[in-house]
């Protein structure tokens, strides 16, 4: 079979293209699991176990993956012949992470990290972009669990909009939003919803907030019997339930606050920088009366109480052993606050919520490093789902464990009485060993001039870690030129001290003597959940949904 490539109006480029085969190693282990050329039920179940580490693997799993084969011509009674055995291992029944929800869900909410969006109603950028409730549908189906609506009166301030206050961005109706979240909430996971609101209104509209929350979400809704909770329950107990989290109209209602959040913002001054407009607003839009300020039906509504208490930094991360809330930090707060009060930080974040969100001047709705906040226990660290780079393919990629629900548990050195010092630098752990073998199915994927008018691709792989600053590191393999179906066989190994918190990066790039080089897929992948032995690595495109056909085989060793 071949190829051709127009290079002028008379001559044409003719290539020959590969018959797809297995690597040798794929080979070599075929031959010792088969007998006389065919790999029997019991012969399968031994390669399962003994080489992909699948220690519970059993006869009906062997079987399930016979069944999934035999519509293939290349299928025989007797069991896999080579080829049929390659196609498992390029199938999607050998992917490379564990299936369904397996992390204890019974913990506290504070012991887990939530997949959380930034803005999720805009569909663009920071300034101009329109608000819709098409990019919350698209975060909540792809598992995301805590969704942000900024809530301001609308011009006749008699309804309420849901916008970026003080940019261009265009509104939408609060109900409309309420609607999309209750039709779309547990569709890609069962585990409860976090709405959280940042709350510009007045008290006649706090009261329409409250009527339309209620009617709409009815007994999905989460209303604790206290509003003094001691501990949050657990996503166990709050499956198919919607939770409202926002700052309570008592606290941000009052000319008192407002010359508390004054204090608070000149006694931290040292500590960390002044927020992102996001919370500026809160602070700005404190009314006079108290008392009369508070709504009881709008109070109700809120099961996880947001805030800042008097004083400084300390006092922010002070336990209070009464109750739990939750703290709002921007991500340049965080990371100022994490040079003097990392264990503090840590500390706070076992019992109560902490949402990181990115600074005003991510404009173009960019996102930052996730690990600074996933290290000191932030639950929520809240991204701008509107674009696509590797911050935001890491997160999608954390938020691959646990079957995608959308929780994770947090690592137990996140929990331990023995606080964790994220600033300290740990011993290797883990060493985890990548052998890039070959890739396949661009040809189905693209079109045959995607990549290269005039020849086939010329593609190689990044392969690297993304996690605490000890263990990133990024490696490459060689180009091959004019192939559809590369094959690399190259090995890589990543020393890793914090292996609970690393995700595996893997991109695929087509060679462009430029240095533009041209994108072909990527995947990232929580380490603590890659299953050992030879996998099959869908990859994804920019935005991270998952191609057809696009794929790479890959063995993983983890010693």
């Amino acid at each position: 079979m071949s190829q051709s490539f127009k290079i002028c109006f008379c001559f044409r480029r003719i290539f020959k293209l590969r018959a797809l085969e297995p690597p040798e190693e794929v080979k070599v282990l075929f031959d010792r699991y088969s007998q006389n050329g065919i790999m029997s039920l019991d012969d399968l179940r031994g390669f399962l176990v003994e080489f992909q580490g699948e220690y519970s693997a059993t006869r009906e799993d062997a079987q399930a993956i016979f069944n999934s084969l035999k519509h293939l011509n290349i299928f025989s009674r007797r069991g896999l012949h080579l080829e049929a055995f390659f196609r498992y291992l390029l199938g999607d029944l050998n992917g490379p992470l564990s299936a369904g929800v397996h992390h204890d869900m019974t913990q506290p909410l504070a012991h887990y990290f939530m997949f959380t969006g930034h803005n999720s109603y805009l569909t663009g950028n920071q300034l101009s972009s329109d608000s819709s409730v098409e990019p919350i549908i698209k975060a909540l189906l792809k598992g995301v669990r805590v969704i942000e609506l900024d809530l301001w009166p609308g011009s006749k301030k008699d309804a309420v909009e849901v916008r970026h206050g003080g940019t261009l961005t265009n509104p939408v109706d609060l109900l409309v939003c309420l609607k999309a979240i209750k039709d779309n909430a547990f569709q890609a996971s069962e585990y409860p919803v976090v709405i959280t609101f940042e709350d510009h209104l007045p008290e006649n509209l706090q009261a329409q907030v409250a009527e339309m929350v209620t009617k709409t979400f009815g007994d999905m809704l989460y209303r604790p019997e206290t509003d003094q909770l001691q501990e949050f329950p657990s996503p166990e107990s709050l499956k198919k339930k919607v939770m409202i989290s926002t700052k309570p109209p008592k606290e941000s209602k009052t000319s008192s606050k407002k010359e508390q959040w004054n204090s608070e913002a000149a006694a931290s001054k040292s500590d960390i920088e002044t927020s992102d407009k996001d919370e500026v607003d809160d602070g700005e839009n404190l009314q006079e009366d108290e008392e009369e300020m508070t709504v009881p039906e709008y109070m109700h509504l809120i099961s996880i109480h947001a805030g800042k208490p008097k004083g400084g930094l300390q006092n922010w991360l002070s336990i209070d052993e009464k109750t739990v809330r939750r703290l709002s930090l921007s991500e340049q707060e965080l990371e100022n606050a994490t040079r003097r009060h990392g264990t503090d930080i840590v500390r706070f974040t076992q019992r109560n919520l902490l949402r990181v969100y990115p600074k005003g001047t991510r404009i173009t709705s960019s996102n930052y490093n996730p690990f600074v906040g996933w290290a000191h226990g932030a639950q929520m660290v809240a991204f701008n789902m509107q674009g696509h780079a590797k911050h935001l393919w890491v997160m999608q990629g954390m938020f691959k464990a646990n079957g995608g629900c959308g929780y994770v548990k947090k690592p137990e050195f996140l929990l331990s009485n023995e606080v964790f010092d994220p600033n300290r630098v740990l011993p290797v752990k883990k060493i985890l060993k990548v052998t890039i073998y070959m890739g396949v199915g661009w040809d189905l994927d693209f079109r045959r001039t995607h990549f290269d008018m005039y020849s086939p691709p010329d593609f190689f792989v990044k392969v690297g870690i993304a996690g605490v600053p000890e263990d990133k590191d990024m490696k490459e393999t060689k180009a091959i030129e004019d192939d559809w179906q590369p094959v690399w066989n190259q090995r890589f190994e990543f020393r890793l001290t914090v292996p609970e918190l690393a995700v595996l990066r893997i991109t695929v790039l087509e060679y462009d003597t430029s240095g533009q080089h041209d994108f072909g897929g990527q995947t990232c992948l929580p380490i603590s959940e890659l299953r050992t032995g030879i996998r099959a690595i869908p990859l994804h495109d920019r935005r991270g949904d998952k191609y057809r056909n696009t794929r790479l085989l890959v063995q993983f060793e983890l010693n």
